[in-house]
């Protein structure tokens, strides 16, 4: 069952869709309700490699729907600290549950204050009115 449509206040979004959970020198990275909502089905999720660097405003990986192959875009910098083997396994799990089962990757942030450039719920609702 899709989940319904939210934007959670603890997040911070990017206007690729993308959003993080800042934690410390950590975040969680993943993808809004609006963009899963937009690929439709999850089929296979193309993640980066444990280790690896992820770069503010570039891609990371993709996601494949049943509609299109979509890159995933950073919203913040830093080193892959875990991927989360789950939506590998069931790549669903980002339509039943974007924000809590569903996230994508952990990274420890690299440049911390890349932060202050991502929107509040407020600012990206007002993206997705724009669309």
């Amino acid at each position: 069952m899709a989940a319904s449509e939210s934007y959670p206040d603890d997040l911070l979004y990017h206007a690729e869709h993308d959003w993080a959970r800042v934690e410390g020198d950590q975040a969680l990275l993943g993808v809004t309700w609006y963009a899963q909502d937009a690929l439709g089905e999850l089929v296979h999720y193309e993640p980066p490699d444990v280790g690896a660097t992820v770069a503010k405003d570039s891609s990371y990986g993709e996601v494949e729907s049943v509609k299109a192959v979509s890159d995933l875009i950073s919203p913040l910098s830093g080193e892959v600290l875990e991927v989360n083997q789950k939506v590998v396994d069931a790549p669903e799990t980002v339509n039943d549950d974007p924000y809590g089962d569903g996230w994508l990757i952990r990274v420890r942030l690299s440049n911390p204050e890349e932060s202050d450039d991502l929107l509040d719920r407020a600012a990206y609702q007002k993206v997705l009115e724009e669309q």
